[in-house]
């Protein structure tokens, strides 16, 4: 008498969450696109775990998805662990017309900006110290309301000044997947940014930590920073 095999769906099987043809990978690829496309901004790999089926590799799905968007007219793209649909590269001159003219920063901000982005986590100090003229607030706060720029933290030194950093925003507006992105020295010079004779010694530093992390040497900001910053309005008892 031959044995005969239980049935078991290709649902219940556990590699079916994993295959890309499976039938879980590809509900979760839609949930996934479904999420990404109605927000506004990008879609953390975090969320996206908890609304997906559970088991399911998320950078599996995302990866496979922005596949089957690599040669439409919107692609999907990784600004670090978040997603985002964006308007394919090639075609950005077709919406040109329509964009709004975004207010333009100063030179004094650029290169503020650019520090920022390249030495993050960097306190006021540090910034005009790499300047070589004071930094007005003003520039600071112009970069803080284009969204580019954040305060991290604090970090933990005598007077405690308040780190910056860049934004998810940054890296999503200017088309990078991470802070690792940010071209080096031979590429700013093929763009014209740099002299092409700096010195021997010139280096370009490698962007430390992450957009959003904060390191060993910073504290996170706390409601009282907050309020001494101005960004957080005191609480006011009520008898």
């Amino acid at each position: 008498m031959t044995e005969q095999t239980p049935f078991v769906d290709d649902a219940e099987r556990p590699e079916a969450s994993q295959s890309a043809n499976g039938p879980i990978f590809v509900e979760a690829k839609r949930m996934a696109e479904a999420l990404v496309f109605a927000s506004a901004t990008p879609v953390s790999e975090k969320l996206l775990s908890e609304r997906l089926p559970d088991k399911v590799d998320i950078r599996a799905v995302m990866e496979a998805l922005k596949q089957d968007y690599a040669r439409r007219g919107v692609n999907l793209i990784r600004v670090e662990d978040s997603w985002a649909f964006r308007t394919a590269g090639d075609l950005a001159f077709l919406l040109n017309r329509d964009a709004l003219q975004q207010r333009k920063l100063s030179r004094a901000a650029l290169e503020v900006l650019a520090i920022i982005a390249y030495h993050q986590p960097v306190t006021r100090a540090e910034i005009e110290e790499i300047r070589g003229v004071e930094t007005s607030k003003g520039t600071l706060d112009l970069l803080l309301e284009t969204g580019w720029v954040r305060m991290r933290g604090r970090r933990r030194t005598p007077g405690r000044p308040v780190t910056y950093g860049t934004t998810l925003d940054f890296l999503d507006h200017f088309g990078l997947e991470e802070l690792g992105d940010l071209p080096g020295i031979d590429e700013l010079k093929g763009a014209g940014l740099l002299s092409p004779r700096m010195p021997t010694n010139f280096t370009v530093p490698l962007p430390f930590g992450d957009a959003e992390g904060l390191t060993d040497e910073e504290d996170p900001l706390t409601d009282i920073d907050l309020e001494e910053l101005g960004l957080f309005s005191p609480k006011v008892d009520e008898d």
